[in-house]
């Protein structure tokens, strides 16, 4: 396992979480595909506890209240030094903030913002709690990608909010932006143009890690998930979409590294 740094660089991936409606379920399709164990976390949004392996962090999942008959989706974190700030950055530059900056006890401050595709993320300001605690092993999350209508004009929002670099790969049938850090790549943005879902439109998409992509789309099935793309070859490794039982989607990767 790699350890992950003591405070992430403004603008890195550095945690992601889930809010669903029947937290106890979700709990059990994700200990049994990943191998998760759970304690307690922050409850000022509601009932929430955080997913470990071997004892160290890697992603948070919360209840959603009663009456909120919300869609589930995976949603990565952006570290900043500075909730407040960066929220008002999000709204200069066209995007939307839907919640807070919030206090989340000793952990930090959140908040949950979109850019001006409409694509969901959230900003972490960390305290007691740094984010992900460990990375790159099976059932951790590896990587998170905008996938969205097309990457030339959304590229500058994040520009803008956070500071990256980008480099693009544009051409007739392929449109793929890398978003980087001290030259280090850190999150990528693909558009697919009219190939974008209608029913859920930009979003981000979490990949995870696994061991074996087909054994891992198997499961998801037997747990009660759905497998959207089967496994398939692509530049990082073998890789298949999927959701859990409450249709939040995310990717399987084995990525062979």
């Amino acid at each position: 396992m790699t350890e992950a740094a003591a405070r992430h660089v403004p603008g890195t991936p550095c945690w992601v979480s889930l809010m669903v409606h029947q937290l106890s379920t979700t709990q059990d399709f994700y200990q049994a595909l990943f191998g998760w164990e759970f304690r307690p976390g922050p409850e000022q949004l509601g009932p929430y506890v955080r997913a470990l392996l071997d004892g160290r962090e890697v992603a948070g999942i919360g209840q959603l209240p009663p009456d909120r008959h919300l869609p589930t989706a995976w949603t990565p974190y952006l570290a900043t030094d500075d909730a407040g700030a960066t929220a008002q950055a999000v709204i200069s530059h066209g995007g939307t903030v839907a919640v807070g900056p919030l206090e989340a006890g000793a952990a930090g401050r959140l908040a949950i913002a979109s850019d001006p595709s409409g694509a969901v993320f959230g900003l972490w300001e960390a305290a007691a709690h740094l984010g992900a605690a460990t990375a790159g092993a099976p059932g951790t999350p590896v990587w998170n990608e905008l996938v969205t209508r097309e990457t030339s004009g959304i590229v500058k929002f994040y520009q803008a909010v956070f500071g990256y670099d980008a480099e693009a790969v544009v051409s007739a049938d392929f449109d793929f932006t890398t978003l980087l850090l001290d030259r280090k790549p850190v999150a990528s943005l693909h558009g697919v143009g009219h190939a974008l879902p209608r029913n859920r439109g930009a979003h981000w998409m979490t990949y995870f890690e696994v061991r074996d992509t087909d054994a891992s789309a198997r499961l998801v099935t037997e747990l009660g998930g759905h497998v959207l793309q089967p496994p398939r070859e692509g530049a990082n490794g073998r890789h298949a979409v999927v959701s859990d039982p409450e249709g939040a989607v995310f990717t399987v990767v084995a990525s062979g590294g």
